[in-house]
């Protein structure tokens, strides 16, 4: 049995999918659960051989029985691979930083790809079905901030995204931040060199914008707002947009949310 059918056959489908986000025509605000949302990075690259596994492992998560009330998936491709044959176009030297980051608050001293991390802390288990088990542990947890994302209206070719947060006062004063990105799915490049020569790749979830985090405050809030033209060849229908609070010292993601273009409504 694949990975894939094992997740969906251990894996209670939650009621609040990805297909009910993107159900109302005029619902362009999401507002995060009672619980924490797990949310999953991966760090691949189109260089990486070993890589295109992961990378439909998660194209495909919510086909799988998973929903975006239980793990919010982002790609982010690194740029060490670069020289090595095969330039990912989607690569990008902030997100090796933040694998490396990552990696420094487990007291790893190296990275590699495909590398998953879960909530936060790196996830070998994501091969296995005992992915599922480490989601529902993440679930089980009450959440600890609550994160509301609104699309307003933008001219054709941009976004404008409106990101809230709020926590508790258990963690005002942490070193707190909320993060914003703006990822897009069903991509295909075909790889002319390097390890993955002649192979077409699909890519789901790939983070094409990553906005400039904002500090929780001392009164347990935060708000950002981002308009900017989409990414050259951008297809509205296949972009969305996630947020999450990251505490800044220790790598924990408190809470995390996404939601879908609302023109592909």
């Amino acid at each position: 049995m694949d990975i894939a059918r094992r997740i969906a056959s251990t894996f209670l489908l939650a009621g609040f999918c990805l297909g009910a986000l993107a159900a109302p025509k005029d619902a362009c605000s999401v507002r995060s659960p009672a619980h924490t949302v797990a949310l999953l990075e991966l760090y691949t690259s189109e260089g990486c051989d070993s890589c295109p596994p992961a990378d439909a492992f998660v194209r495909g998560l919510y086909g799988a029985g998973f929903s975006a009330d239980q793990v919010v998936p982002l790609s982010l491709h690194v740029d060490y691979w670069d020289s090595l044959g095969w330039r990912d176009r989607f690569a990008r030297a902030e997100f090796t930083q933040r694998q490396y980051w990552l990696a420094a608050t487990a007291r790893e001293r190296s990275v590699y790809t495909p590398e998953v991390f879960l909530a936060g802390r790196e996830d070998r288990d994501w091969r296995s079905g005992d992915f599922a088990a480490s989601v529902r542990a993440v679930n089980a947890r009450p959440a600890r901030a609550q994160v509301e994302l609104t699309e307003v209206p933008a001219p054709a070719g941009s976004v404008a995204v409106e990101a809230r947060a709020s926590v508790g006062t258990t963690d005002r004063g942490a070193p707190l931040q909320l993060f914003f990105a703006v990822y897009e799915s069903e991509l295909v490049s075909d790889v002319k060199s390097g390890e993955n020569r002649g192979a077409s790749l699909h890519h789901g979830f790939v983070v094409r914008q990553w906005g400039s985090p904002v500090a929780i405050d001392s009164q347990g809030g935060a708000a950002l707002s981002w308009h900017q033209p989409l990414p050259a060849g951008a297809r509205p229908e296949h972009t969305g947009f996630v947020a999450f609070v990251e505490n800044t010292e220790t790598g924990e993601v408190l809470q995390a949310l996404l939601l879908p273009d609302c023109g592909a409504r």
